[in-house]
């Protein structure tokens, strides 16, 4: 089995520390305590694995930077722009890049770094051959193993190419609260179930989103739509 991990969590993670007191920082300061905090994390998650599959190589993707999404729209992650950014941030990105080979890709997120390496990857071996690690939702919307790692889960999910169809369509109804990108205030998972419920191929997913686009912004339909694909859609290419 390929693991293709997704980092950029983790390092924030690793960023991180348990106040003693209220006023204290909630970083770390000493980049040792960070360094050793990730590396405990990430061989946890990889020996997790290895108890369920051989584990034959395992990529790491981070730190990608200027994400064209951002220049689609100004909304776009914009809520996140007041929140502070852990001082040793920089500093363990460049340390996983240097120490574990980290991939990082330029314009683009390490989502689509991921995305392109997993396409390319399933295309050659096998999509049973090969894993992604992430707590990142977005990946659901490939027919992919998914490995997801939060204390909460730790599970394995296996993603039908069907499953991987509607959560995609899905998630352009639902939006990404954590990006900012919501194109229809109010209809959330239910509504998305129910408004799907006789859909089956991709033209029929097409076509009913795009009437609910008709609906909401008229004469803006299609350029809505397309802004709307581009930021949810992960590039494989």
């Amino acid at each position: 089995m390929i693991l293709l991990f997704d980092a950029d969590s983790l390092i924030f993670a690793a960023c991180c520390k348990q106040r003693d007191e209220y006023d204290d920082s909630p970083y770390y300061t000493d980049i040792e305590d960070a360094v050793a905090k990730y590396e405990e994390h990430f061989m946890k998650i990889i020996n997790d694995i290895s108890e369920l599959y051989p584990v034959d190589e395992v990529y790491t993707f981070n730190g990608s930077r200027g994400n064209f999404r951002k220049m689609l729209t100004k909304k776009y992650k914009a809520n996140r722009k007041s929140q502070p950014k852990p001082p040793l941030l920089d500093d363990m990105h460049e340390y996983v890049h240097t120490q574990w080979c980290g991939i990082k890709g330029y314009g683009v997120e390490t989502d689509d770094m991921v995305a392109r390496y997993w396409k390319n990857l399933s295309d050659e071996i096998g999509r049973d051959s090969v894993m992604i690690v992430s707590i990142d939702k977005d990946y659901r919307q490939f027919p992919c193993l998914l490995y997801n790692y939060h204390p909460n889960h730790r599970e394995v999910v296996n993603i039908s190419p069907e499953e991987a169809l509607y959560n995609f369509y899905a998630q352009m109804i639902i939006g990404d609260a954590a990006d900012n990108v919501n194109y229809f205030r109010g209809k959330g998972k239910s509504f998305a179930q129910k408004y799907y419920s006789d859909c089956n191929t991709k033209y029929q997913y097409t076509r009913r989103l795009y009437e609910l686009f008709q609906k909401e912004y008229k004469g803006k339909a299609r350029e809505k739509y397309v802004e709307c694909y581009n930021l949810l859609k992960l590039r494989t290419e």
